[in-house]
Order: C-alpha cells, then sequence, then structure tokens
C-alpha cells in the first residue's frame, strides 16, 4: 500500500511540474503588452498628432528641434553631428534642453565605419529576416493622398512598400512585412501592433522596424536634396521605458552613422522619447519617422530606400564593417533573441514528457477515480508520517518509565546487599 501512495505523489508531482512548465512556455509566448492603463485615464496625448507642434530651444533660444509628440522631461536628443540634448522643462508648446556635451558611441561609430580597412573587409554572410509593420497604419500624405489619413490603408503603406523592396534588392534576404491595420490613432494603438510584432518575433527576425511618419506642419523641417533626390530625412525614435533601451539606442547610433556615411544627412537625429514603443521585444527594435504629412509620398519613399541601403551591413545580413562595438573585439553581431528558440523546445519535450509520465504513473496504480480520491490517498500517506512521529514520541515514553524501573530494582539490589553485610 505503501508503494501505491509514493507512486501516487510521484505522479501528481511529475504533472504538476508538467503543466508549469508549459503553462510557462505558453505564457511567454503570448507576451503581454507593455502599457500602462494610468496613461490613457490620465488622458496623455496621442503620438503624432498632425499639426500640434513642440519648439525644443536649448536655454538661450536656439531651435534644436521639433517634435509633434508629447515632449516629456528627460527626453534627450542626438542629432546627426553627435550633438547631445536632455529635455529639463516643457512648457506648453515649448521645451527646454540643456546640452550634454558630445555623444562619444555615436563619434566612436562614425570613425569605425569611416575606416576603410574595415569598410573593405567583408563580414561573414549571417541569415535573419528583418521585421516591416505599421502600428499608425491610417497615416497619409496630405499632398500626394489629399488627407493626412486614410483609415486602415493610410499612404504609409506605400512608403513601408518602397522600404520593405530596397531592403530586400540590397540584402537578398527574407523581408517579414505584416501590413495589419491598428486602426484607430489612439493611446491603445501600440497595444494593438504589439500582437503584430510579436507574431513577428516567433518567426525569430534580426530586427524589427516600425515605419511611421511625422506631424509636424513645416515640410522643410524634413525636406533635402540627398544622393541628387528630393526626400524626406527620417528621424530614429527609441523609447525609454524598456529593459532595451540602451541596447535600442546603440542600434539607432550604429544606424545613423551609417545611413549617414553612405548617403549624407539622410537622418536627422536620434529621439529618446518617454514610451516603449514594443521595443522591449528585442533589443534591435527601432521606430522610424519617414518625413511628416506636409511632405510628398515620393519624397518618404525616396528617404527610406536609402535609409534601406544601411540596414544590412549594420546588422551583418551582407558583407560589410562588422557590428561590434568598437573596442569590444570579435563575435556576433546584432541579433534576435539568440538560441531561445531551441531552449523553448526542450521545455516543450520535458514538459509534455512530465505530463503524460504522471498520467500513466496515476493510471497505472489505479487511483485515478476522481479528484476526491486523489485527495483520501495523499491524506493515506501522511498518515504514517504522523505514526511514525507518534511512535517515536510514545517509544521515547515508554522508555522513560523503564528506566526509572531499572534505576528502582538497582535501589533493591544495592538495600539487600547491605543487609547481608550486616
Amino acid at each position: 500500500m505503501k508503494t501505491k501512495q509514493f507512486h501516487i505523489i510521484v505522479g501528481l508531482c511529475c504533472i504538476l511540474m508538467g503543466l508549469g512548465i508549459i503553462g510557462r512556455l505558453s505564457f511567454a509566448e503570448r507576451t503581454l503588452p507593455a502599457w500602462n492603463p494610468a496613461s490613457i485615464l490620465a488622458g496623455e496625448e496621442v503620438d503624432h498628432s498632425v499639426g500640434k507642434c513642440i519648439n525644443i530651444v536649448d536655454e538661450t533660444g536656439n531651435m534644436i528641434s521639433q517634435a509633434c509628440r508629447g515632449v516629456a522631461t528627460g527626453d534627450e536628443i542626438i542629432n546627426a553631428e553627435g550633438k547631445h540634448y536632455r529635455v529639463v522643462k516643457v512648457d506648453k508648446d515649448k521645451a527646454i534642453v540643456k546640452s550634454l556635451g558630445v555623444d562619444k558611441r555615436l563619434l566612436a561609430w562614425n570613425e569605425f565605419y569611416t575606416d576603410e580597412r574595415l569598410a573593405m573587409a567583408a563580414a561573414a554572410p549571417k541569415k535573419g529576416a528583418v521585421g516591416v509593420y505599421h502600428t499608425h497604419s491610417a497615416e497619409a500624405y496630405v499632398p500626394t493622398d489629399g488627407t493626412e489619413s486614410i483609415p486602415f490603408k493610410g499612404g504609409i503603406y506605400d512608403v513601408g512598400q518602397a522600404f520593405v523592396e530596397r531592403l530586400k534588392e540590397k540584402s537578398g534576404g527574407e523581408i517579414i512585412y505584416d501590413k495589419t491595420p491598428h486602426d484607430p490613432h489612439d493611446n491603445a494603438a501600440y497595444q494593438r501592433s504589439r500582437r503584430t510584432a510579436t507574431k513577428i518575433m516567433q518567426q525569430n527576425p534580426i530586427a524589427m522596424i516600425d515605419v511611421h511618419r511625422d506631424g509636424i506642419p513645416d515640410p522643410n523641417y524634413y525636406s533635402a536634396k540627398v544622393a541628387d533626390m528630393d526626400v524626406s530625412m527620417l528621424r530614429l525614435v527609441v523609447g525609454r521605458q524598456n529593459p532595451h533601451m540602451q541596447a535600442n539606442l546603440d542600434f539607432a547610433r550604429r544606424m545613423m552613422s551609417y545611413s549617414n556615411k553612405v548617403h549624407p544627412k539622410i537622418v536627422k537625429e536620434i529621439f529618446m522619447a518617454k514610451g516603449n514603443y514594443n521595443q522591449d521585444l528585442m533589443p534591435t527594435a527601432l521606430l522610424i519617422e519617414a518625413g511628416t504629412h506636409t511632405n510628398t509620398k515620393q519624397q518618404a519613399e525616396n528617404g527610406v530606400a536609402l535609409f534601406a541601403d544601411a540596414v544590412p551591413v549594420v546588422l551583418g545580413i551582407e558583407g560589410g564593417p562588422a557590428t561590434q562595438a568598437p573596442g569590444q573585439g570579435t563575435g556576433g553581431g546584432a541579433t534576435g533573441d539568440g538560441g531561445s528558440g531551441g531552449w523553448k523546445a526542450v521545455g516543450w519535450i520535458l514538459g509534455l514528457t512530465l505530463l503524460l509520465g504522471g498520467g500513466y504513473i496515476l493510471i497505472s496504480t489505479g487511483s485515478l477515480k476522481g479528484l476526491s480520491d486523489l485527495g483520501k490517498e495523499f491524506t493515506n500517506y501522511l498518515g504514517p508520517l504522523k505514526k511514525i512521529g507518534t511512535k517515536k514520541s510514545a517509544t521515547k515514553t515508554k522508555d522513560q518509565p523503564e528506566k526509572t524501573a531499572g534505576n528502582a530494582d538497582r535501589a533493591v539490589i544495592d538495600q539487600r546487599d547491605d543487609v547481608t553485610e550486616d
């Protein structure tokens, strides 16, 4: 009977452990949305609110940047020249920044990518897809599309297609372009697009890029002449509220550095904004803004196509400079989640093995008569443990009188000996 009870406990433990492992893996694959309900309740403004412009100036009033997003204290900007600023005060439609000097990491990457010896040393090509999607799928370009917003089919899709086609041409690799719409353009758009980003993650991409356009009214803010073409320059956005922030930022630095080396001035700046933007999903996630709604769609398409020229080299998916940070030696470049896919497979096998093994043990003992029987068997199994404790206590109590009786007998013998001697 004791053997049967032991098997029951072992079977239950196996089932619970199996369910725990399988549940953990299933939960992890879902990837819960990283969002803060308080932000919606607090009435935070929606990103890319067309026409609403915040001027970002330094302490002497010089224009540093502009934004149509909710600028917050602590946001930072690194421009193409490497000048680094941090927002210290926000007052309605104006934000004031202080200078943090030059960004040494960006300058290091600039030097790295201009070293001709490195440029000539072809890196071993890597395999990896690039994921592309649109959180704000209604965004459009007024001069070309006739309006700044077209629900579910904004002009941003044409810009994304131009980016994907050029990227595929340059890398020769796989591009995962998910065109799922995420309307409406509200504070929950990033929660909806997170499902799309998570779906892309299941294909183990090497990077993910969320393509947007800005909402600054002035078209000249992004307009430029690059490679003899009229283009809209790009802004790269990194969310400050995610655990991969530093890795995402360094990826943005590399992209701006090499893009501007190949096509000078194509990337205008890096903006580190309050938010997550689903960039916690991987260290090579990036949000790009291809011009603004007052630029033409053709300008935006030209801009993203030139930007795409740099992506394969920076990611190491075509021959080119290695992607290590300067001074870190050799090793792998930017990747997704490494070998986690293999570990997940092992976890599923282990979980199913424990689950099935536990079920087999219970069935073989004939103990699956009902859930109530399991509780009864468990209680019965604990019974011997209680009896053992009770037995030890009783033995100890029993030994004590025997010891006392033995002492009494010894005293009688000693007394008898004394009488004999007398």
